[in-house]
C-alpha cells in the first residue's frame, strides 16, 4: 500500500480489526490486553505488602490509610485529581512517542521548560487583554515543551542518538536552566525566600473548576487525553503511526515520511507536557521556582505504561497515581512512614509493569496465533 492509498482510508476506519472479528472476539482481546497490566498492579500492592511488613508496619492499615487520603471523602477526591491534573499531560509526554516506537522520558524537562515560557509570555504580553496573554501563555507553553522533545526525537532520526538517554539528560539541562534564570534574569527580587521568578500577575489566573478546588489543569488534561485518543485512532497520522511503531522498515518501504512523522510525534509528547507546565504556573503556582520539580514527568512515564500508551487509558491510570500521591503525608502522620513511601511503591510497580512487558508479547503473539 503505498502512501496516497493511506490518505484515502476512510478516517472512521482506521485502526479497526478484521471485518470478520465479532464483538465477542474483540471483547476477548481487550480482556487480554487489560489482565497483564492489572495483573502487574497487584503483583506490585503484594510486593510492597511484604516490603512493609518487613519494616514492622500493618499492610492493611496503610493500605485503608492510602484509600483515605485518595478516595476517602470529597477533600480527598479533589486533593487526588489536582495532583493527577499534570500527570495527564506529561503521561502523553511518553505514550504519544511510544506509539511511534519512541520511548522518550523527558516529560520533566519539557514540563519545566514549558512552565518558563509561560512566565516569559506573560510578562511579555502584560499590556494585553487577559484572553490574550492567557492564549499566548499556552502556545508559548506547547511550542517551547514541544521544541524540546522534538529535539530528541531530531536527534534519534537524523542522527542515531538513543531518545531514552537525549530526552534523560534533557531533563536535567531544563532544570539547570530554569535554576539559572529564576536566580539571574528572571529573578523576582521581592521574593527572598527562594529564587523565583516574576509573578504572571493575578488576572492572567486560572483558578480552579466551578464548585470544586481543583484547577483547570485537570480539564485541560482530560481534554488532550480526549484529543490524542482521537487523533491516534481516527486520522491518518495515528494509522500512520501504528505502521510505524510496529515495523519502521515496512513503513519506509510504503513511502511514509517516518522521520517527519517521528518528530512531529515527538513535538505533541512535549507540547502536552510544556502544557502542563503552564496549568501549573497559571493555575497554581504564579510563578517559577525550584517547587514546580516535583517528578511530575516521571510519574507520568509510569502511568503512559501502565495504560500501555492509549491515551484514554491514561485518565483512570493518573487519577491512581495522583491518589497515591496524594496519600503521601497520611502516611507519615498516621504510620511514621517517611513521605517518599508512595516513591517505593511507584518504583515497585514501574519495575513489575517492565517485567510484565516479555509476557504481555507472548500473550498478543498467541492471540494472533489463534487468530
Amino acid at each position: 500500500m503505498s502512501a496516497p492509498e493511506i490518505d484515502d482510508l476512510p478516517l472512521g476506519k482506521m485502526g479497526a480489526g478484521p471485518p470478520s472479528r465479532s464483538l465477542a472476539d474483540k471483547a476477548i482481546s481487550a480482556a487480554g490486553t487489560l489482565a497483564v497490566p492489572a495483573g502487574a498492579m497487584v503483583a506490585s500492592l503484594l510486593l510492597f505488602t511484604v516490603f512493609l511488613a518487613l519494616i514492622g508496619v500493618n499492610p492493611l492499615e496503610v493500605y485503608a490509610s492510602i484509600y483515605r487520603g485518595a478516595f476517602g471523602s470529597w477533600f480527598s477526591w479533589q486533593n487526588t485529581l489536582q495532583r493527577a491534573a499534570p500527570l495527564l499531560l506529561t503521561a502523553l509526554c511518553t505514550a504519544l512517542p511510544a506509539r511511534f516506537g519512541l520511548i522518550v522520558i523527558g516529560g520533566e524537562g519539557a514540563l519545566v521548560i514549558g512552565a518558563v515560557a509561560t512566565v516569559l509570555a506573560a510578562v511579555t504580553l502584560g499590556e494585553f487583554s487577559r484572553p490574550v496573554v492567557v492564549a499566548g501563555m499556552a502556545l508559548a507553553a506547547i511550542g517551547a515543551g514541544g521544541a524540546w522533545i522534538a529535539l530528541a526525537g531530531g536527534l534519534r532520526v537524523y542522527r542515531g542518538v538513543n531518545e531514552t538517554i537525549s530526552s534523560l539528560l534533557l531533563n536535567y539541562i531544563a532544570i539547570a536552566l530554569m535554576n539559572h534564570l529564576v536566580s539571574g534574569s528572571m529573578r523576582d527580587p521581592t521574593v527572598v525566600h527562594r529564587p523565583s521568578s516574576w509573578h504572571i500577575g493575578e488576572p492572567n489566573m486560572l483558578g480552579d473548576l466551578p464548585g470544586m478546588s481543583v484547577h483547570w489543569g485537570l480539564a485541560i488534561g482530560i481534554a488532550a487525553c480526549v484529543g490524542a485518543h482521537l487523533l491516534m485512532q481516527h486520522t491518518t497520522f495515528g494509522f500512520a503511526g501504528r505502521i510505524i511503531g510496529g515495523n519502521v522498515r515496512a513503513a519506509r518501504m510504503m513511502g511514509l515520511p517516518v522521520s517527519r512523522l517521528v518528530v512531529a510525534a515527538s513535538f505533541l509528547g512535549g507540547a502536552a507536557a510544556g502544557l502542563a507546565g503552564m496549568a501549573e504556573i497559571a493555575a497554581a503556582e504564579g510563578r517559577v521556582n525550584s517547587s514546580i520539580v516535583v517528578g511530575y514527568g516521571y510519574t507520568g512515564i509510569l502511568i503512559a505504561f501502565i495504560a500501555r500508551q492509549n491515551p484514554l487509558a491514561v485518565i483512570p491510570a493518573a487519577i491512581l497515581l495522583g491518589g497515591i500521591r496524594a496519600s503521601g503525608g497520611l502516611l507519615q502522620r498516621w504510620h511514621d512512614l517517611p513521605d517518599a513511601t508512595v516513591l517505593v511503591l511507584q518504583g515497585i510497580m514501574f519495575i513489575v509493569i517492565l517485567m510484565s512487558e516479555p509476557l504481555y508479547a507472548r500473550v498478543r503473539a498467541a492471540r494472533l496465533r489463534a487468530d
